[in-house]
């Protein structure tokens, strides 16, 4: 009889063992992810000089890639299954294969690059190079700069308008706004701004700019059709991350200095409101309909998520020490922190509004991007 009962209890424990890894996988696994699609994170860590790979289906890291000194600005390329970034020491751009993690080209593009940018149809790449202020354009299939441009003094990244038709170009020494050909890189215009302009947003319809002004603590607004400055907007403090909701309707900027979040409205080109959040709120992103503001507090070590319709800040998420670059999976299921004190991401279930793990990446990640392929 005990046999029997002993039979059974295994039986019992071995399909619940059984029912719970099959959980377990439904649940790590995005309902949108058919078979043979895969969906990773990929990390630039500027303190080794590495991009470290992370499966977000099993949620580990699965391989660790040389690409050079301090890379930052890493995209998914929006046609091609790649990954493309900068060495900001090293002076050019990198392209690595996503299902490989080959490094497919180092193309030089000049002194100190930040950030890059792609065409509207992914053919091009754009690159500001603050060390020698210039601006180029590099034909995605083959690797080649097919255009050059000068701009004014240390250009801080090239940002394309959603049309497809101008890159906006902030020059931090120069304290102005270029506005360049996207085909032919032809300088169309020069507008002075606030002091040290860095981050930029662009409106849907390509009809204003956003700049932030470190040296100031302002947001310049910036007419693009008419190519003037269209006003200076004073902040409590320096701006950090800016993020604009999809429609543009407002623009939320993080100001580490004040500890909170202030929100333009971007119709009237004013400040409507400020919320204070926590320590120090650096960076962020938002989910796709702008529902839910997620802001990393290098200070406080935690993510504050925001139900924007309400203002209404939900219960703190820890995270590593001192987080900051964020990114969501196309589907929505899973928010990356990238920790630059404590070399790892934080991957956190936006359902439960909870942290799954911690990856251990890279020394000193700067930069995520996540990749489906």
């Amino acid at each position: 009889m005990s046999r029997r009962l002993n039979y059974r209890l295994l039986v019992t424990a071995l399909l619940i063992v059984i029912s719970a890894a099959v959980e377990i996988a439904r649940e790590r696994r995005p309902s949108f992810l058919r078979p043979g699609l895969r969906l990773y994170a990929f990390v630039g860590n500027a303190g080794d000089g590495t991009v470290s790979v992370v499966d977000l289906i099993r949620v580990s890291k699965i391989a660790t890639i040389a690409v050079g000194p301090s890379p930052s600005g890493l995209r998914g390329h929006p046609k091609f299954d790649q990954v493309w970034g900068v060495s900001t020491e090293g002076g050019y751009a990198f392209v690595i294969e996503a299902s490989t993690g080959q490094i497919l080209a180092r193309i030089p593009v000049g002194v100190a690059p930040f950030a890059l940018d792609f065409s509207i149809d992914g053919m091009r790449a754009y690159v500001a190079a603050s060390g020698s202020s210039t601006l180029v354009a590099i034909d995605c299939r083959t690797g080649q700069i097919v255009a050059r441009a000068r701009t004014g003094k240390h250009p801080w990244l090239a940002r394309v308008t959603p049309d497809g038709k101008q890159i906006i170009v902030p020059n931090r020494e120069d304290s102005t706004v270029q506005i360049f050909d996207s085909a032919t890189l032809a300088l169309l215009a020069t507008i002075p701004v606030a002091s040290h302009p860095e981050q930029v947003v662009i409106m849907p319809d390509s009809s204003e700019a956003f700049v932030s002004a470190t040296g100031s603590n302002e947001i310049s607004a910036v007419d693009l059709r008419k190519r003037e400055l269209v006003s200076n907007l004073q902040l409590s403090g320096a701006p950090a991350a800016l993020l604009l909701k999809p429609d543009g309707g407002e623009l939320y900027v993080n100001v580490p200095t004040s500890h909170g979040l202030e929100i333009v409205d971007t119709w009237r080109t004013e400040i409507s409101e400020s919320m204070v959040l926590g320590s120090a709120p650096t960076d962020g992103t938002m989910t796709s309909d702008a529902s839910i503001v997620y802001v990393a507090d290098a200070a406080a070590n935690e993510v504050t998520p925001i139900e924007m319709a309400t203002r209404h800040l939900l219960p703190q998420i820890p995270a590593g020490r001192h987080p900051g670059p964020c990114a969501l999976d196309p589907s929505g299921d899973l928010l990356l922190v990238a920790n630059e004190d404590s070399a790892d991401l934080a991957v956190i279930r936006v359902r439960t509004q909870s942290l799954m793990t911690m990856i251990p990446v890279g020394t000193r990640p700067t930069s995520v991007t996540v990749k489906l392929f």
